[in-house]
């Protein structure tokens, strides 16, 4: 007879973003920057059209006669962008501050000193020693603590992240592992030309998430995961360090390439695919990593659902913009707030992210009473 391994469970989880809603500020910023008539209308056609309606970041603007004129640091001046070096700097002065600031809203008092297991995520940024070794020392943790940075895989490190938590919990019961996903977005606005890029970036912003992961049964169970790559695909999204920032493509093609990609695990139902041998239907709930509007559209097409089913995402989505790998977290504390399975029950529940590859990341999961 095999083995009985424990089950892990994200218990709670914590949330932050920087002071300043930057959003409003970015859209006067490239209307005012765009000199063709049709590209300011296309633009502002696609801002309406975003869902989002707020973005965080440490960077203040500065708005003045119906302008924007920069921010507070100067930081993105009107005449110069800042470089790589600089953007790093202002990652390392700022990120440390946003995690604790999700810690204490995950309230650590009780939990400091009996974390086994530190994971982190990132891959807006980059210092050494690493922000790992930082947050022990920040929040007092024990020096010995284990920890394990997920770097650079874009939105789907949150399923990476939990995955190993996931594993740590089963190998050892008594662990207790602190999840961070921490991107800053908002350092790697670029001054480009071409509109695809800019509406791009009008999707970020920045946040982060702390999550409490044991095998105590209360929150939600985390039942297994599965990833799944789409063919030649690999150009589709890409994040790359440039000598001004980090360089994100995303190709228009994505929402397509997702859709029709779902659309054949919905139509395969068997075990080896990512539903699990299930329709969409067969889960209670789901939790979409909001990558944009026409991400989740195509989710809700590939796996024909109903409009309602992905309320947590475009309400994450509306409310903070897409925050790389902490955005699927941000969805996941909304669902373990506001989700009630039926008495007695467990709530079903499937979860998803994309990112580079073209690759989704996902698991299955049961909302606890």
């Amino acid at each position: 007879m095999g083995k009985a391994y424990p089950r892990a469970h994200v218990n709670a989880i914590g949330v932050a973003t920087p002071p300043h809603d930057v959003h409003f500020a970015f859209r006067m910023f490239i209307e005012q920057s765009l000199e063709e008539r049709r590209d300011k209308a296309l633009f502002s056609r696609m801002a309406d059209r975003a869902g989002i309606e707020h973005r965080f970041s440490y960077c203040e603007p500065v708005i003045a006669d119906g302008r924007v004129l920069g921010d507070t640091d100067g930081f993105y001046a009107l005449d110069a962008f800042p470089s790589t070096a600089e953007r790093m700097r202002k990652f390392e002065a700022h990120a440390p501050q946003l995690a604790m600031k999700a810690l204490g809203d995950l309230d650590m008092e009780v939990e400091r000193e009996r974390i086994t297991h530190l994971v982190v995520a990132s891959c807006t940024g980059f210092v050494a020693p690493g922000l790992d070794q930082i947050i022990v020392s920040a929040l007092g943790l024990n020096p010995g603590v284990e920890r394990t940075v997920v770097g650079f895989m874009g939105c789907y490190a949150a399923v990476s992240a939990l995955r190993l938590a996931h594993h740590f919990v089963r190998s050892e019961p008594a662990a207790r592992v602190l999840v961070i996903n921490l991107e800053l977005c908002t350092l790697h606005f670029q001054r480009v030309s071409e509109l695809q890029k800019i509406l791009s970036m009008l999707l970020f912003g920045d946040g982060c998430s702390a999550a409490l992961v044991t095998a105590e049964e209360r929150g939600l169970a985390l039942v297994d995961f599965r990833a799944a790559t789409i063919a030649d695909s690999a150009g589709a999204i890409t994040w790359k360090i440039g000598d001004d920032g980090f360089d994100m493509h995303l190709s228009g093609e994505v929402p397509h390439r997702i859709a029709q990609a779902l659309a054949a695990e919905q139509s395969r139902n068997d075990p080896d695919g990512l539903l699990r041998g299930r329709t969409s239907h067969d889960y209670d709930v789901m939790a979409v990593h909001a990558g944009g509007r026409t991400i989740l559209d195509a989710v809700e097409a590939g796996f024909e659902l109903p409009d309602t089913t992905l309320g947590w995402s475009r309400g994450v989505l509306r409310d903070f913009g897409n925050m790389s790998s902490a955005t699927l977290m941000f969805i996941l504390r909304r669902i373990l707030d506001g989700f009630r399975p039926a008495s007695g029950q467990t709530g079903d529940g499937f979860a998803v992210a994309f990112g580079p590859g073209l690759a989704a990341e996902s698991f299955r999961f049961q909302v606890l009473t």
